[in-house]
Order: C-alpha cells, then structure tokens, then sequence
C-alpha cells in the first residue's frame, strides 16, 4: 500500500525518506512542492495528489509535512488516518514531534516506523504493543546509537561535464527533472544565468570540445543517501597480543545499480605485526612499516556480501591501543547520481541537423570514512 514515506520541514527540505519496498526517488516531491507553492496557506495544500505513476497522500503536523506515496488506488482516508498515527506514536515516544526530535532519534524512528509497517501495510500501530517491541530512547540508549550508527557528516560535490561535437552555432537548452536539487551551483560561463533564474533551464551556446557545464554542492546530510553501509568488529584486548578484524560490506539505496570497484583502506595502529585475514573475495595486502591494510574486492554481490576477518598480531606486551582505526572506502556506481538529479531533455535550436546525444550518470566515492 504505502510505497515509501518523505518528511518534509516547513523550509520545504526532505529531511528523512523511509522505503518499504524499493527505493522511490525523492524527485516524486516536485510534485508535492508545486502544490505547496500554489497554495496559500501551508494547511491548504491538497491531501491527495496525483502524479503520473503515483499518489501522494500528506498530512501537516507540528509544521512537518508527512508524505506518503502510493502507487495503487487505496482509500485516502485510511493513509491519512495511518500518517496521523505515526505522528501521535512519535509525540508518544520523544514527547515532541518536531524536526530535531526526529533527528535526534533517528534509530528509534527507523525501528518504529519497520514495525508500523510491513512490506506497505500497517502491522502494529498501538503505542502500548510497540513498546513492548522498541523501549522508548532513554539517555544511555541515545549515546549507543549515537555511537554505533549515526551520519557524522554527509555532502555531495556534483557536476556535468559535458563533451560536445556539433557544427555551427547550436542553441542548446537542457532540463531537469528534479531542478529543485540544484541550489548552490557555479555554471560555465555560457549558460545564460537570467533564464536559469526565471524558468530553471540551461540555455547556452557550448564551445567544442569538454567543458564542464557546472558543479553544485549538496550540503545537507538529511539528502545524502548513504550507498554503502559497513559492518565492523574490530577489537583489543587487553594483555593479549592478539586481535580481532571482522568486517563486510553492502549496497544500500542503490536502486538496483553494482557498487563496483570497491576499495578498502584500514591504518591500522602502531602496535600491530602482522595481520592474518580471509577474503570472502577480492585480495587484501598488509604493510608492516607503514601499518596500511588495503582490501581490493572489486563490486560487490548483494547476494553474497564481501566480508574481510581474521587476527592481527600485536607485540608482546604492548599495551592496547588508544583507539580503533578508521576505514576509508572508495567505490564507483554507474548510471546513477546519488543526488538524485536527473535530466529531463535536450533541445537544440538554431541548426537543421539531428545530433546525437547521449547521457552517463555516476557516482563515486569522494572521502567515505567510517569510524570504528
């Protein structure tokens, strides 16, 4: 029934996105925007808007907009009545249902709302079943989570680069389906600023040749979407010249799309010898002098997920090191953007000729570090 779930803040930023089933684009809240905009006052946005593949069903509650998308026709009454549960049960559980409870409850949000639902359909709703299930956050559970399983912090460096081949004095106007993503950008100095300001269309006269169109900045940690998630277990003990090195990788939030040329770096600390691990795949090396162990594994099957575990060896009496290494991963995912951004078409004008074109998404890891 409810195919994902957006929160939206009264500055009109999605600042949590829950799926149940596979991942919706956020783009789909372009269409809930465009109905914001219109409206005059924040309660008057319609509750039930239609799109071309989907319906967007929304109720506004402490200034947050709750977004439902559904791809089938249901009873609206029924999303709307289930949104106004979900809010009362975070009201129930944080004492507030404001944006920084939210944030500030992440974990207990994500587990309560798997609960609420089951692959779309509402499961266990009442707050005194819920909580036999998920104790509500004390200050001890706050820190833990804080500690195992938060985004510190999370940003995208986007661009296009462009290559273009054309005789004479082509026109060219580009489009995006989801412009909105676009707010601190730097263009070339072809594009004409004015029109993008009006309309939110590039409209430019290309030189031959690559360029770089323009590159944006997506600040925000609450958009990022996270594609890799890492799972680790690295341990010291003391008195003991023996350590444990657990750790396995997974694609998260990739629409469908290998995470592939996967590449794993550990500094490992000063006390470590040697390392005596296995590679479910891929092939790892160990530096004694400069204590980096790097893991090449290549792209990860999701239905075999890569892992790296084994023992470090210490020096005899050494003392247990003052903190866990981090872990730097670097990955590549064709044919998505991670931002979301996409194009919607391009124009040429001023020619008679029918040119080729052609576009490539991708995504890369920039510096991805994980803190164990």
């Amino acid at each position: 029934m409810i195919h994902s779930l957006f929160l939206v803040n009264s500055s009109g930023d999605i600042f949590l996105e829950k799926h149940w089933k596979s991942v919706v684009s956020r783009s789909v809240c372009d269409y809930f925007f465009e109905a914001q905009e219109r409206a005059s006052e924040p309660e008057n946005v319609p509750p039930v808007i239609p799109t071309p593949h989907h319906y967007l069903i929304s109720v506004l509650r402490h200034r947050i907009y709750f977004v439902a998308v559904i791809q089938s026709e249901v009873p609206p009454l029924f999303v709307i009545e289930f949104l106004h549960r979900v809010v009362d049960t975070f009201q129930d559980y944080f004492g507030v249902c404001t944006e920084a409870a939210i944030k500030d409850n992440v974990v207990v949000v994500y587990e309560l709302l798997e609960e609420m639902l089951d692959n779309g359909f509402p499961l266990a709703t009442e707050s005194n079943i819920l909580k036999e299930l998920i104790k509500p956050p004390t200050i001890l559970r706050t820190v833990v989570n804080t500690i195992t399983g938060s985004t510190i912090t999370a940003e995208i460096q986007g661009v296009i680069d462009a290559c273009v081949k054309l005789t004479g004095m082509p026109d060219l106007t580009l489009s995006f389906m989801n412009p909105r993503l676009l707010d601190d950008v730097s263009f070339h100095p072809c594009v004409r600023f004015k029109r993008w300001e009006a309309e939110r269309i590039l409209s430019f006269i290309p030189p031959d040749g690559n360029f770089r169109l323009l590159s944006y900045h997506v600040s925000s940690q609450n958009l990022v979407a996270i594609p890799v998630y890492v799972k680790h277990n690295i341990t010291f003990r003391e008195g003991s010249s023996q350590g444990r090195f657990e750790l396995t990788l997974g694609p998260k939030q990739t629409m469908g799309k290998a995470v592939e040329s996967v590449l794993v770096n550990s500094q490992l600390p000063r006390g470590v010898l040697n390392v005596n691990l296995n590679p479910s795949q891929g092939t790892y090396t160990f530096d004694p002098v400069t204590k980096l162990l790097s893991w090449d594994l290549g792209k990860i099957n999701p239905q075999k997920l890569p892992s790296l575990k084994g023992s470090m060896s210490l020096q005899a009496g050494a003392c247990k090191p003052d903190e866990n290494p981090t872990i730097n991963i670097q990955f590549k995912i064709q044919q998505m953007a991670i931002s979301g951004l996409k194009v919607n078409r391009l124009d040429m004008y001023g020619e008679k000729y029918k040119p080729f074109k052609g576009i490539k998404y991708m995504t890369k890891a920039g510096k991805f570090q994980v803190r164990t």
